[in-house]
């Protein structure tokens, strides 16, 4: 009796594990769920219909971007079906803790404040940081962080971006925004006068939007921020057995396929978000 009623425990506490977020890093299933924004092209993006190696968004849509494709070589390694869960940037972390999501591919930085709470890969993108502006604007043809003095800027909320922002004397910050269609309404309209991405986010918004531009700095007059801020990384559970696949899958992108990758998520991105 007293065997039979140990089994019975474990298995509760297995169960219990599992509801709660636990191991359950999505290890066992057929499905690997990964969570982005799919609203910071060319790195994610929605579409129309499933072209250009789209994955599919639970609930409906598709996605695609330089993101997509990673995971598509991710779950192509792990034999799954790639599934994506369209969220808001500050329900990624949240989610991925809880067990709704397997992995975080969403142009992430592997910071020390989110390695508190996730495990990251290898990194698979390096980029620096630009500042985006009108076109026709007063700072188009900056070339140092001082030329923005007065200028009302921000960045994404919750992002390193908006933290380096404070480094150009006599800002104007504006208060962060949840995402970046909305900081490009926002420039066209007037409210701002420039906002801090990484280069590729920039390359795809004047893409879209012709009226805009983005001031790449001389050398030693931009922002100052570390290696590993500049990189990107899938963001995984903690102490997950995934993560030396990952790693693997990763390994096995050339450098050349990377930036062929891109290119393509930039060409390929929808005309308007």
């Amino acid at each position: 009796m007293k065997k039979i009623l140990a089994l019975l425990a474990a298995a509760a506490l297995a169960v219990s594990m599992t509801a709660c977020g636990g191991k359950d890093d999505g290890a066992g299933s057929d499905v690997l769920k990964v969570g982005m924004e799919c609203a910071y092209a060319p790195f994610n993006y929605t579409q129309t219909d499933d072209s250009n190696n789209a994955a599919e968004i639970d609930g409906g849509g598709w996605a695609g971007g330089y993101d997509v494709q990673v995971a598509q070589k991710i779950a192509d390694a792990l034999g799954k079906k790639l599934l994506i869960e369209k969220m808001e940037w500050d329900g990624l972390i949240p989610a991925l803790t809880s067990g709704k999501i397997d992995l975080i591919i969403a142009g992430m930085s592997p910071t020390d404040e989110r390695r508190a709470s996730i495990d990251f890969s290898d990194v698979y993108y390096v980029s620096d940081l630009v500042m985006v502006v009108r076109k026709d604007g007063p700072y188009a043809q900056a070339t140092s962080l001082e030329e923005f003095e007065g200028a009302k800027i921000t960045a994404q909320l919750n992002t390193f971006h908006y933290t380096v922002v404070d480094q150009i004397a006599g800002v104007d910050k504006q208060t962060a925004m949840e995402d970046f269609p909305t900081m490009i309404v926002a420039l066209q309209s007037g409210k701002i006068d420039g906002y801090v991405s990484e280069r590729p986010g920039a390359m795809s918004a004047q893409l879209s939007n012709p009226d805009l531009t983005y001031v790449v700095f001389d050398e030693g007059k931009g922002f100052d921020y570390s290696v590993e801020e500049g990189s990107i990384a899938v963001g995984i559970k903690k102490g997950s057995e995934l993560t030396a696949e990952i790693n693997k899958a990763l390994s096995g992108i050339s450098e050349e396929e990377r930036q062929s990758m891109m290119e393509n998520a930039i060409a390929n991105q929808p005309a308007a978000e």
